[in-house]
C-alpha cells in the first residue's frame, strides 16, 4: 500500500526540494519573481479543471490542478519563510482569521 501523505508531509518534501544539498537544481534558484508565471499557469489549468469536471465529471484532474495551485503557495511560503518574511503556518492563521471574522460577520448580521 503506497503512503498516506498530509499536509506537513508535503510541506517537509516542499523543503526538501530548497534544500542547498540534496535539492532540486530548478527550484533552488525559484524567486517569488520567477514563480510567477506558473502561478498564472497553474491558475489558469485549475479554472479549465473546473469546466472539464463541469462536463465530465472527472474529478481526477480537478484534484490534480488543484495540487498543483497548492504546491505554488506551498514552494512561495518556503521561499517567504527562507527570507525571515512569513511561514505557511503564518498564511494559513491568516486565511483562517479572515474567514472566520467573515462568518462572525454574518452570524451578526442575522442576529
Amino acid at each position: 500500500m503506497p503512503k498516506t501523505y498530509d499536509f506537513e508531509d508535503f510541506c517537509q518534501i516542499t523543503a526538501a526540494l530548497r534544500k542547498k544539498e540534496g535539492g532540486c537544481p530548478w527550484d533552488l534558484i525559484q524567486t517569488h519573481e520567477s514563480l510567477k508565471p506558473y502561478m498564472v499557469s497553474e491558475t489558469a489549468e485549475a479554472l479549465a479543471a473546473v469546466d472539464l469536471y463541469d462536463q465530465t465529471k472527472d474529478s481526477d484532474n480537478f484534484c490534480e490542478e488543484l495540487g498543483d495551485m497548492l504546491f505554488q503557495v506551498v514552494l512561495q511560503s518556503q521561499i517567504a519563510a527562507e527570507e525571515g518574511l512569513f511561514t505557511i503556518d503564518d498564511v494559513v492563521q491568516n486565511i483562517s482569521e479572515k474567514i472566520k471574522a467573515s462568518i462572525q460577520a454574518e452570524e451578526t448580521a442575522a442576529e
